[in-house]
């Protein structure tokens, strides 16, 4: 059976920080492409950054030089480290593992910027 567990989310002040952690069971973690998405409410799901199985990262263009996307795949872990985080930020952050025809998701952390 395949999980992928998030944690980390959670209420911050703006200018804060938080991180995401989402760990992977039932999976070859190491060959999946893992990614972040998130959703606001009245908004699409939007991919917010992803790393390949090789390591290669790409980024939503409003969080890029303030989030990071790293993976640790002996954990078979994947982190979203979110600095300078504003109101915007706020969502339901998805963690996301994809390979081929398989795509599997977690269910979901609440992150909340406000004062």
């Amino acid at each position: 059976q395949v999980q992928l567990v998030e944690s980390g989310g959670g209420l911050v002040q703006p200018g804060g920080s938080l991180r995401l952690s989402c760990v992977a069971s039932g999976i070859i973690f190491s060959i999946y492409d893992m990614g972040w998405y998130r959703q606001a409410p009245g908004k699409q799901r939007e991919l917010v950054a992803d790393i390949t199985n090789t390591g290669r990262t790409s980024y939503l263009d409003s969080v890029k030089g303030r989030f990071t996307i790293s993976r640790d795949n002996a954990k078979k872990t994947v982190y979203l480290q979110m600095n300078s985080l504003n109101p915007e930020d706020t969502a339901v952050y998805y963690c996301n593992a994809d390979f081929r025809q398989f795509d599997y998701w977690g269910q979901g952390t609440q992150v909340t910027v406000s004062s």
